[in-house]
């Protein structure tokens, strides 16, 4: 495939991104499928040049002085290396030297904090009233972020999966944190490894590896996952029981669950139960009602902590209202599965104070039966070398090298 089809092909897909409701790797995924005559390369500009373009996309319509996809695109490339000559060698059929004489003249430090962050006005105020580091936060949410896998621990040591994957051509380190995470600084095709096939290895965020285990779950448990989802963190809570037990799976998406089946199968657990629930309080979860020992919620949220991962989340509508409202209701409805001296996690990917502080203290203000575990006391037990500052554990991309994770760890009282 030829340059000018590529820079098409960049503005095209670009163009449905932002204009469609689908997260960006669906829209991807289909717009691959649907020119399959693209090669590997190929795809792997148009992803690289898209992505790139949705994580700049406040300095890159600046310097344009519009929206246009295929400007925007140009402007990317101008600032990644192209030269105007070069531009003008891939068929763009703009002004190239009068972009890129824009780029050569641009003054960053006279840009606001949003286009200086590539942050929706919205959010960057959010971020610099309440962060002391914004800028350094708001920089790291637009890397690209690594590849963590998360060791399988029914089937393998950590060691024994890391050795397995250099041999197969995709050497890994140990992450810093989480004690069966390795971490790759670049994409490969991992889920074409005989690694992956049988069974040794999710790719799960180290972030989010931690959270599973502020439930410390212990063997022959009853636990639930209340917003499964596609179940990374479920099949993670069945590993850390050592397959014993049952670990209830709940979602309001039977697609999603339904992603979970072969991935079960594949670590080969066989203590987890899945369930499809119309709403928090269906049946099939209140007839579980003070009976269940640990109860993870990580709740639909605004997303914005995997901004690394999720760059098209930035441009999106956000009613924080109506997540706020849909964030208590969980909480309270799950809260109610937990018998007494059960455990219950509350925990979002999400950098805002509404959807994480909040929710919890106005639980509290409710729930008298409930008190705080520190997360600091739970990361000692397990040996993670993290210190936080007060009760919550909290992550951030730009200390942690990972997604920004907020998560709280509640105890129902023995008598409450």
């Amino acid at each position: 495939m030829t340059k000018p089809i590529l820079l098409h092909s960049s503005a095209e897909l670009l163009q449905r991104i932002l204009e469609g409701k689908l997260p960006a790797d669906r829209q991807m995924e289909s717009y691959f499928r649907a020119h399959r005559n693209m090669g590997v390369r190929d795809r792997g500009f148009v992803a690289e040049t898209v992505y790139g373009c949705l994580r700049e996309r406040r300095l890159l319509e600046h310097i344009a002085g519009h929206g246009y996809p295929p400007d925007l695109i140009a402007v990317y490339l101008l600032i990644h290396g192209y030269s105007a000559r070069a531009l003008e060698d891939t068929g763009f059929q703009g002004d190239a030297r009068g972009l890129a004489e824009r780029v050569r003249t641009l003054d960053k430090s006279t840009l606001s904090f949003a286009v200086q962050t590539n942050l929706p006005d919205w959010l960057a105020e959010r971020l610099h009233a309440r962060y002391d580091d914004a800028p350094a936060l708001a920089l790291a949410l637009n890397q690209p972020a690594p590849v963590d896998l998360r060791v399988n621990t029914v089937k393998a040591k950590r060691e024994q999966v890391q050795e397995r994957l250099a041999q197969e051509g995709f050497p890994c380190e140990p992450t810093p944190y989480s004690p069966s995470g390795l971490r790759r600084e670049n994409r490969a095709p991992l889920f074409h490894t005989r690694c992956f096939q049988d069974g040794l290895f999710e790719v799960q965020d180290e972030g989010s590896q931690l959270l599973s285990l502020m439930l410390e779950p212990k063997r022959n448990e009853m636990i639930v996952d209340f917003c499964a989802g596609a179940g990374g963190k479920t099949l993670h809570l069945g590993a850390l029981a050592a397959n014993t037990g049952s670990v209830y799976a709940f979602d309001v998406s039977a697609r999603r669950l339904d992603k979970l089946k072969p991935r079960l199968k594949r670590a080969g657990l066989d203590n987890v139960r899945m369930a499809t629930i119309d709403h928090e309080r269906d049946a099939r979860v209140r007839r579980l009602n003070g009976k269940i020992d640990r109860v993870l919620v990580d709740a639909p949220c605004s997303g914005t902590g995997t901004l690394r991962r999720n760059p098209d989340i930035k441009w999106r509508e956000i009613d924080l209202a109506e997540l706020t409202d849909t964030q208590q209701r969980i909480l309270a409805a799950a809260a109610e599965l937990v018998k007494p001296g059960g455990r219950l996690v509350y925990a979002t990917c999400s950098l805002l104070r509404e959807e994480n502080d909040d929710i919890v203290e106005k639980f509290l203000s409710t729930h008298a039966e409930f008190s705080v575990i520190p997360a600091g006391e739970i990361l000692a037990r397990r040996h993670i070398p993290l210190e936080m500052q007060d009760a919550a554990l909290r992550l951030y991309p730009h200390r942690h090298r990972c997604d920004a994770f907020y998560a709280m760890v509640l105890e129902r009282q023995p008598g409450g």
